[in-house]
């Protein structure tokens, strides 16, 4: 569905309400009261059989009379009725469906319902939003098409899509200053999912940010595309997900899944897309509404501030600040000599700075300060705390006020980024949260937010082109089906070579003689395995001899695996002992949202040690190279405590190509457990791997 086709349903300038009544509490009754209370001033009617009219909205009997086709049709009728009404609603031309009726794909008796009502809707590039949602509520338009009511609220800069109709009706009735442009309840997703409401809103004039609550992964190829779309018109994007789902089954079946599961992956591709990763709907809505200021984002390179009048608060950030990895870098002599005249001489020139409280009201002085602490080369971004409570006695607000906008005037003329902020959420109100955005400023409620905030404001934007590139690759996801079948370990070594990783010299043979044969024309010492698309975790089987050193070794080891249950089918597979290393873990999968890479610390301490690095594909060796660098273990790779560097640049070029076999060759996971780095180079000592179809 593309973002064109859902123009008319999202703003539309005709709305039909099939099921409109004007009986409280009815789905119909609550969407024309909505359209009346949000000012729509565009063509309306009901579809009502017994009715002429319902209040001052016309009715007609069934939508196929209407004189013309509507851009939205509002469905609020029974759901064994929803089918028919789809199929007129695309009979006779209209623009798309919000169906707020429930009693579809949720629940067993509704599911053949749903599947007509898919098939009508798809088989005409019919965009239909929900059924089982609320629907959606555009404030530019007055267009509230919505299952519940609805408030006529300012509207502003930040869209909404939600999986839970529930979080999405608290967010509208939260009041925390967001100018909300349009909210999208999704419902059964049955023909329009998340990503085709994120790639219309991304081109609907006036929205700055969205705030996605997601319950499903969805389809990667188009949530990348979105993202793109997002990314290059410079929209923020926050995303809420919850459910830790089941890794795919292939992953699973390898160390890959427990370290790379769906969400590790689907966390990477909204990283990946620049977009803010949200803990709880509180933070969601906050990042939303931080998105849709333009100053929130540092644009020059440095660190953090905090600026407070309380030592407790400087404290807790500063804390909070090293939990989330964030530098506060100490403040440049001219800062420090510039604040030394303006700070009262119980104040400590520190960052976080505390100016105290002896100078409360004091707007000129407060106003330097901030500008003087923001405009240090080495700040890019300042959090600066300041609580307003409710009900404040009037001979106290005034100086309240003051030194809001004392700080608020440092803040609008700071080179660093702003971010206001209160020490709890309740502590900041509409009033206040309006008039600094007023200001250009954006604000957060509550500390530990803005700390979190502040964290994800800081990564980098997204290359649109390389979300296209995840989305191409996306596009040929494979999933474990009744085709797909694992690969001995032998014949993955061999694609493995193909593709230019580096694998030991190899030999299989069927028995003990074969074995000792081989082993001897490859070198002494050996290693023996089992070779089998059934064995997955030769160490677990005691599937493996490790250092024969001769013919009589080599033979009797076989003849303790061939008698193994695990050797049915099996061959025997003998290679050259690797010389010893640095053991990392390179594996691809492709049935999570996106193909993605896995690159980290290995062996048979893999998921012990849980240090790995998680790419989109398709990844370069200068982006592995990059993350292998970033992980906590990254000292044994790069010579840390005096040991000898590998060769990281082998070992980054060796992962990228195991993502690109996994492209190339249509497989649903490959995975190397160990990669042997070494200062020479690196080699796959195991591998497992599984075709997709």
């Amino acid at each position: 569905m593309t973002a064109n086709g859902l123009s008319r349903l999202l703003a539309p300038r005709s709305v039909a309400v099939v099921g409109a009544t004007d009986r409280e509490g009815a789905y119909g009754d609550t969407l024309l009261r909505n359209l009346e209370r949000l000012g729509y001033d565009g063509e309306l009617w009901g579809v009502n059989p017994g009715r002429e009219r319902i209040r001052d909205v016309p009715c007609v009997p069934t939508l196929r009379e209407l004189p013309a086709p509507v851009d939205a049709v509002a469905v609020a009728v029974p759901a064994r009725a929803v089918p028919d009404a789809i199929e007129d609603a695309v009979g006779i031309g209209c623009g798309g469906a919000v169906v707020v009726s429930a009693g579809f794909g949720e629940v067993e008796s509704g599911r053949e319902l749903e599947r007509r009502l898919v098939s009508t809707a798809r088989a005409a590039s019919f965009p239909v939003c929900g059924p089982n949602g609320n629907g959606i509520v555009n404030f530019p338009a007055g267009a509230g098409l919505w299952g519940d009511s609805v408030q006529r609220l300012p509207s502003g800069p930040v869209a909404m899509i939600s999986q839970s109709g529930n979080v999405a009706v608290n967010a509208l009735g939260s009041r925390r200053g967001i100018g909300f442009h349009t909210v999208i309840s999704t419902g059964n997703q049955a023909v329009c999912d998340a990503s085709d409401w994120l790639a219309a809103l991304s081109a609907s004039e006036g929205v700055r940010s969205i705030a996605m609550f997601l319950e499903s992964d969805g389809d990667g190829e188009r949530l990348a595309g979105a993202l793109a779309d997002c990314a290059g018109r410079g929209i923020g994007v926050a995303v809420l997900k919850v459910g830790s789902s089941e890794a795919g089954a292939g992953a699973a079946a390898a160390h890959t899944g427990s370290l790379a599961g769906d969400q590790r992956v689907f966390r990477a591709l909204i990283e990946e897309a620049g977009a803010c990763w949200a803990r709880d709907p509180h933070e969601l809505l906050e990042l939303a509404r931080v998105l849709a200021e333009p100053r929130s984002r540092p644009d020059r390179s440095g660190g953090l501030a905090f600026l407070t009048c309380s030592g407790g608060d400087s404290g807790i950030a500063a804390d909070e600040a090293d939990r989330a990895g964030l530098e506060l870098p100490p403040l440049g002599p001219a800062t420090r000599r510039r604040l030394a005249e303006l700070l009262p001489e119980a104040a400590t020139i520190a960052n976080p700075l505390d100016y105290t409280s002896q100078i409360w009201a004091e707007r000129e002085r407060l106003a330097a300060i901030v500008a003087a602490v923001g405009d240090d080369p080495a700040i890019d971004q300042m959090v600066i705390f300041h609580d307003t409570p409710a009900d404040l006695g009037a001979e106290a607000e005034p100086g309240w006020r003051a030194t809001r906008h004392g700080l608020a005037d440092g803040a609008a003329r700071a080179a660093a980024a702003p971010l206001f902020s209160s020490t709890l959420p309740d502590l900041i109100g509409e009033e206040q949260i309006i008039d600094l955005a007023e200001r250009g400023i954006a604000s957060v409620g509550g500390l530990i937010t803005a700390v979190h905030c502040a964290a994800e404001l800081r990564r980098p934007p997204a290359d649109p082109g390389r979300l296209r590139a995840i989305a191409a690759a996306a596009s040929h996801r494979t999933e474990p089906g009744p085709d797909a079948a694992w690969i001995a370990e032998a014949e993955a070594k061999l694609l493995l070579g193909r593709a230019g990783v580096p694998i030991p010299d190899l030999a299989t043979a069927a028995d003990p003689a074969a074995a000792a044969r081989a082993a001897a024309g490859l070198g002494f010492p050996v290693a023996l395995k089992l070779s089998s698309p059934a064995l997955r975790h030769k160490s677990e089987a005691g599937a493996i001899a490790l250092a024969l050193a001769s013919a009589e070794d080599v033979a009797a080891a076989a003849e303790r695996l061939l008698a193994l249950p695990e050797a049915a089918g099996a061959e025997l597979l003998v290679e050259p002992m690797a010389v010893a290393g640095v053991e990392l873990l390179v594996a691809a999968r492709a049935d999570a949202v996106v193909p993605a890479l896995v690159v980290g610390l290995g062996g048979i301490w893999t998921e012990a040690l849980d240090d790995v690095a998680i790419v989109p594909l398709p990844a370069t060796a200068e982006r592995v190279g990059k993350e292998l660098r970033d992980l906590r273990g990254a000292a044994l790779l790069t010579g840390g405590r005096g040991t000898e560097p590998v060769d990281l640049a082998a070992v980054a070029t060796a992962a990228a190509r195991v993502g690109e076999l996994l492209l190339d060759e249509g497989l649903g996971l490959i995975e190397v457990n160990p990669l042997i780095a070494r200062p020479d180079g690196c080699v796959a000592v195991d591998a497992v791997a599984r075709r997709g179809r």
